[in-house]
Order: C-alpha cells, then structure tokens, then sequence
C-alpha cells in the first residue's frame, strides 16, 4: 500500500520488493491437457501484521473471459523460512512451506499439504525477481503424472 500505511512488520520487511500489484502474461500446460496461455494479476498487500496477503487472477487472452483465481496468505519467518496457504477457485487448498531468499529475490515453495484435490499430489512453486519482473514456475505431480512444468508467466508491477 501506498504512504500512509500501517508500517511494515520485520518479518515481512525482506518481501517488500513483492508489495503492489503485478500483471502480465503466463502460459501452461501438463501431459493430459492442451497448452495455453493467460493474462494475469498478482496483488500482495500488508496490514502491519506479520503476513502477506495475496490474491491471483488470470483471464483468456482473446477473450478477456475469467480463468483461475486464487487467494491466501504469505508468513515469512526471520529464519527464511515461508508458509503459504492457498485457497483455488477449483476448490483446491494448499500448504505450501519453503524459503526465500532477500538478496537474490527468490521464494521456493512446495506442498506440505493438496487438499480437496482428487488428483493432484504436489505443487511447487518459485517465484523470482529478474530484471525488475517477477517470474514464476508452478510445477505439478498427479495420481498419473510426475512432477513437471504447468505454469509460467513473466509480470510487471504496475
């Protein structure tokens, strides 16, 4: 959030380079689907409290008609450790544990947990500043399928 703002908790005082909203363009795929690309926007916002709050939406290129969207939580910890939760549009939830890294501008998470989800096994993703873009890779392992590429996109803060 802009000035004026409560002031940033310590913990989170490391992903302040995520604060403010993202957009830009992803592609995806997976063996049992056909591939795709997808608009989307990112915002991550703070109240003061030692979490990020975090909403995604992506949308169809052509049409601008409503794809995935998903919500959740970010709790970085001093030890560079992370949590996330997730709440999908799909109806699927994630628990997500990993690491960053403040200098390199690096998250690497995976699944502690996919719940409600009757096919998915695991999720993994890293999220990484390049050049001022934030880039992301979402992998994924199913009943049939091993952990392998789904997602990717390249955003721009607004």
């Amino acid at each position: 959030m802009e000035g004026g703002g409560p002031p940033i908790h310590p913990f989170i005082s490391p992903l302040t380079y995520l604060l403010g909203t993202w957009r830009g363009e992803g592609e995806g795929g997976f063996p049992t689907i056909n591939s795709f690309k997808y608009g989307e926007e990112i915002k991550f916002w703070h109240t003061g409290k030692p979490v990020i709050s975090y909403t995604q939406k992506t949308w169809k290129l052509e049409s601008g008609e409503p794809m995935h969207a998903e919500s959740g939580y970010w709790r970085p910890k001093p030890d560079g450790s992370i949590e996330v939760v997730i709440a999908q549009s799909t109806g699927l939830v994630e628990v997500q544990k990993g690491s960053y890294n403040a200098d390199n501008k690096i998250v690497k998470l995976k699944s502690d947990m996919v719940g409600n989800a009757s096919k998915v096994k695991e999720i993994t993703r890293v999220f990484e500043l390049i050049n001022g873009e934030l880039s992301y890779v979402v992998q994924m392992a199913t009943h049939l399928n091993s952990l392998q590429p789904h997602l990717r996109a390249l955003l721009r803060k607004l």
